[in-house]
């Protein structure tokens, strides 16, 4: 099978150097910066590189960039893709890259399914991209409605022999509502976290929850903007909610209401007790 990998940064280099190490697959990359381009070679993390992003002749087409450009990416080749060939972009957000191309797709003869791999690092570009990377992740899909059964299992096998333990299927707008809450609202909370006037006092007043609370506060700020806004109505909800909890937390600490304040905490301990009882890749 020939694929074409476009966006080779930390997301699409590690998809293009699992491709070339772990599979028989043929795998041809593109990116717009010619330095990144030269790496991938100098590396050996692709086969060879698709001439001016074309995709023409590829049987499965793994598109790791922004969601607009994703979109635009799509729309500029959408005559180029072959019949019946799988289209699969791997954006943060699936709103606004799944359903602007659905009719594109229709109209063009190939197959366009959503997909978000559930794996990074604080770190970005090609220079930090890893076969490794994606070993024991999820991988999201979410395709159309619809949708044959039959690509999609190809697709689902495909990405497990690259290390994906687990496939999750969900609508693009569930897909968005839950990443609101399990990776975008964590970004953002630690980001307001760490511009506390203490934070640059912390040496020898800290142990692993600073740490932990501050850790993705290192992030790409266009892409992590562009993400954020693409799904303002799930994000802001969950900020909102998530003000409304804290505010109760102050005010029972602030009036000392210890009974008050017990019963939020043993809440809050046994919900994340719960989810310890959750066997994710059962």
């Amino acid at each position: 099978m020939k694929i074409g990998v476009i966006g080779l940064g930390l997301i699409g280099g590690s998809m293009a150097k699992a491709i070339k190490q772990k599979t028989e697959h043929m795998v041809f990359g593109w990116d717009q910066s010619e330095s990144v381009r030269y790496s991938a070679r100098l590396a050996e993390g692709v086969h060879d590189i698709l001439e001016d992003g074309d995709p023409s002749g590829c049987d499965l087409v793994i598109i790791a960039l922004y969601p607009s450009a994703t979109v635009d990416y799509v729309n500029k080749f959408a005559s180029n893709f072959k019949k019946g060939a799988m289209v699969v972009d791997c954006a943060g957000v699936k709103r606004e890259v799944c359903q602007p191309l659905e009719a594109v797709a229709k109209d063009n003869g190939f197959i366009f399914c959503g997909a978000h791999p559930m794996a990074g690092i604080e770190r970005s570009g090609f220079t930090y991209s890893t076969s490794a990377l994606f070993e024991g992740a999820t991988m999201i899909l979410t395709p159309y409605t619809g949708t044959d059964i039959a690509p999609m299992n190809e697709l689902s096998l495909f990405f497990k022999s690259l290390g994906f333990a687990k496939m999750q299927v969900a609508t693009d707008a569930e897909h968005d509502q839950m990443i609101a809450y399990t990776s975008q609202l964590a970004h953002v909370v630690s980001s307001a976290y760490i511009k506390s006037e203490l934070s640059p006092k912390f040496k020898g007043f800290s142990a692993g929850s600073f740490h932990d609370m501050t850790r993705v506060a290192k992030l790409n700020e266009t892409m992590w903007t562009e993400l954020f806004l693409d799904n303002n109505d799930f994000l802001a909800n969950e900020i909102d909610d998530l003000i409304a909890r804290l505010q109760e937390y102050s005010k029972a600490i602030r009036g000392k209401d210890s009974e008050k304040l017990k019963s939020m905490l043993k809440e809050g301990k046994e919900k994340r007790l719960a989810i310890d009882e959750v066997k994710e890749f059962e």
